[in-house]
């Protein structure tokens, strides 16, 4: 999972000049980590739920956790995964 899901963010993110190889499992996503923003986190969130049917609430308390790392976004996907 935790490959599909460095994939999906070069991908639908557009990470130009990265490769899955180059993002920590364990890695902030971000600020100083992968130096993801707050269009990105949109963006993931719609992509969750058009790809894996997982719907993510605006300003739920979670989602911090959720977003923090690869790992931990790939381990919410898999234990929410609906489709």
């Amino acid at each position: 999972m935790i490959k599909e899901l460095k994939l999906l963010l070069i991908d639908e993110l557009n990470l130009e000049g990265i490769s899955p190889d180059d993002i920590d499992d364990d890695g902030a996503m971000f600020g100083d980590g992968l130096g993801l923003d707050s269009i990105d986190a949109l963006e993931l969130a719609v992509i969750l739920d058009q790809r894996y049917g997982i719907k993510i609430k605006s300003g739920d308390d979670i989602n911090e956790k959720i977003f923090s790392t690869p790992r931990a976004l790939a381990d919410f996907i898999k234990s929410n995964q609906q489709r």
